[in-house]
């Protein structure tokens, strides 16, 4: 969202045409992440304590991801990817944690089947497996990205 937001400003500041493509992509992963919260809130129901650190981390993040955006795009871009591919490696630990049958396997939550378009008997492993590839995907459009 932050790197969308001030590639469409700064678009507009230069009247610049073709970053079009690059801010939708941006928007489109922002929203893409918020999905996925929303479909493990709806699976674990968090605490009050724990929304406030869901909203701590979110304000401490959005201001060190500005100005460091503000500072440099490209390294902006790579330190998402490497993110993303440690939310890769972390969803491939999840995934056998879930096989191995020491996290249950609920039923995916009617939003993620709806997102994804999994059948109604989808489950907590097939949903995480898709999180996983929206990571892996967020990576390479940011590695790609950091090369601008």
């Amino acid at each position: 969202m932050v790197a969308g937001m001030l590639v469409h400003l700064r678009s507009l500041r230069k009247m610049e045409r073709g970053n079009g493509t690059m801010i939708q992509e941006l928007l489109d992963e922002a929203v893409n992440e918020r999905k996925h919260l929303m479909f493990f809130i709806e699976i674990v129901d968090p605490t009050w304590f724990e929304r406030v650190l869901i909203t701590t981390a979110q304000f401490i993040f959005w201001h060190y991801y500005l100005v460091l955006y503000l500072i440099s795009p490209s390294t902006g871009h790579k330190m998402i990817a490497y993110f993303e591919e440690e939310a890769v490696r972390s969803y491939d630990e999840y995934i056998e944690l879930i096989e191995a049958g020491e996290v249950e396997n609920v039923p995916a939550p009617k939003l993620a089947q709806d997102y994804y378009g999994l059948d109604i008997d989808a489950t907590l492993l097939d949903m995480v497996k898709c999180i996983r590839e929206d990571e892996r995907k967020h990576s390479e459009a940011n590695h790609r990205m950091a090369g601008f």
